[in-house]
Order: C-alpha cells, then sequence, then structure tokens
C-alpha cells in the first residue's frame, strides 16, 4: 500500500469507530486530536463515533487505545472494546477462545459467543442509586450514577422516545456535581421485559446510537432498583440489542456486555499533498 494507511469502518450496535491495526508498526502523528477530529468529521472526513488504535500482543491478548470524534482520550469504550473482539478473531491477530484485552481503564476478557464478542468488563464499585445531587424532573422516575469505566447517569424516563436528549443530556453532562463530567442514559421499559435507551455520549457532545459502557451502567442500576434482573436487555438508538450479564457481590458489581460488531467497509487513508497544521501527515486525499 506504500504510504497509504489502511483502516477499518465498524459498527457496534450503530456507535460506530474507524479501527487502525498497528500489530506491525504504524505512522507517526496519528494519535493527535487534530488528526482524530479530521477523521472523525462527517462529510469530510471518515465519519465516526471515535478512533481505536489496535495492536496484537500475543496469541491471546490485543491492546487498544480509543479517542472519542473529539480527540479527547477515552478510558474505555464498551462498544469499541466489541468491536475490537470481532477484529482481532477476523483479522487472525489472536487464536485463543478467550483472550485479554488491555484499554486505558485495564484490562477485560473477551470471547465470542454464538458468533457475537462478549466482554467482562472490570468489577464496579461506584454505584449511587438515587443521585439527589441532580433534580429530577416530573417525568423521571428515577435518576442515579454509575461508573462503568467512565462515568454514567441514568435516567428512567416515561417515555425516552420524546425526552430532550441533547438538551437534558448536555446539561446534566457539566453538572458540577460530576468531576469528571458523564454520559447520560435515558431508559424507557419496552415490551417483553426489554429497555429502550438513548444516550447522550461525552467526547462526541451529542446522542450516539449505541453506548455499551451505558448499557452496563442502565443494567447495574435496573437491577439495583428492582426494576429488571439480570441479562438486561437494552434496546439502542439503532434498534440493535445489547445484554447485559450482572452479578453483585458484597457491594461489587461484575458484569458482561454482549452484542453486534460488524467490519461496515475496509479503506485507506491517503498521505495528503500539503502538511497538516498539527503536523500530522495523514489525511484524506
Amino acid at each position: 500500500m506504500g504510504d497509504d494507511m489502511r483502516f477499518y469502518k465498524m459498527s457496534g450496535s450503530g456507535n460506530d469507530f474507524v479501527f487502525f491495526d498497528l500489530s506491525d508498526g504504524g505512522p507517526s502523528g496519528m494519535e493527535t486530536p487534530e488528526a482524530v477530529r479530521r477523521i472523525c468529521a462527517r462529510g469530510t472526513g471518515v465519519g465516526a463515533d471515535g478512533v481505536v488504535f489496535l495492536r496484537a500482543r500475543s496469541d491471546a491478548a490485543i491492546s487498544i487505545r480509543y479517542y472519542n470524534s473529539d480527540g479527547s482520550l477515552g478510558e474505555l469504550c464498551g462498544n469499541a472494546t466489541l468491536c475490537a473482539t470481532r477484529l482481532a478473531h477476523e483479522l487472525g491477530l489472536v487464536w485463543a477462545p478467550e483472550i485479554r484485552i488491555e484499554t486505558d481503564a485495564g484490562s477485560v476478557a473477551a470471547r465470542m459467543v454464538d458468533c457475537l464478542p462478549e466482554v467482562d468488563l472490570a468489577p464496579v464499585s461506584e454505584v449511587k442509586a438515587e443521585f439527589d445531587l441532580i433534580q429530577r424532573l416530573p417525568r423521571e422516575k428515577a435518576l442515579g450514577f454509575a461508573r462503568a469505566g467512565v462515568p454514567h447517569i441514568v435516567i428512567v424516563d416515561d417515555d425516552n422516545a420524546s425526552a430532550d436528549v441533547v438538551g437534558r443530556g448536555s446539561i446534566i453532562r457539566r453538572d458540577r456535581s460530576l468531576r469528571d463530567g458523564a454520559n447520560v442514559n435515558f431508559v424507557t421499559p419496552s415490551d417483553g421485559g426489554s429497555w429502550s435507551m438513548r444516550t447522550y455520549e461525552r467526547g462526541v457532545e451529542g446522542e450516539t446510537l449505541a453506548c455499551g459502557t451505558g448499557a452496563v451502567a442502565a443494567a447495574i442500576l435496573l437491577v439495583e432498583w428492582g426494576r429488571a434482573s439480570s441479562p438486561v436487555r437494552l434496546e439502542t438508538r439503532s434498534g440493535r440489542i445489547l445484554e447485559v450479564r450482572v452479578v453483585q457481590e458484597g457491594g461489587i458489581w461484575h458484569t458482561s456486555l454482549r452484542g453486534h460488531a460488524d467490519i461496515v467497509f475496509v479503506g485507506e487513508l491517503r498521505r495528503a499533498l500539503g502538511p497538516l497544521k498539527a503536523g500530522s501527515p495523514w489525511w484524506l486525499n
């Protein structure tokens, strides 16, 4: 491919990512906020919620680094981790039935189950079933907090189809009571015991079609509130289902997340004809 850099466009239940396999090294200047923003830009770039850099470590281990579309580093993204599990198997980077994935939030176990990727997230201990520092609206029946790799507010809403996800979500996301900000998830009971979920995602600063760690946080709180039992099925904005298994032991929540992860297409980033302002040599011609 010469100076071109192959990428994999992936979708995790509607959360879309640009993946780079750097197992054999890679070009300099890729992991900069400007480069990430330009790659993620819809209409002028590839378009994505985030960029993921993946490296094979052994037949049973990979590492990933995830960046939000605004160029900020994300500690963990559940759907990106599911996509990494799928991609590592598709590319033949791993062979073991169960693998380890090193993330900026720690190491997680992953596997393929019934042709879908599944990951065991790190134990969750920071859970507040009633987060009274943020006032609930009359239509909101419960509001809690859980740090599932990243911080999340979960709200049980009468009808999240009509909820002001962007307006309400952007205000809560920046609330002074949240030291790191938070993703904001609106959940509503759906048919068959499942839950509909919509998410305002920090770093993207808008609504995304799915959020894996948001599904985990929602499942924990729904079980804690006595509104659901494990496994919890959450229907994302894309219509895809994320399934979360939760077990509580001594105040610690152990969770597994399973969902769709698809390679949408494979492309190449080409070396730009002129230099970028930040010095990154990569962009689309």
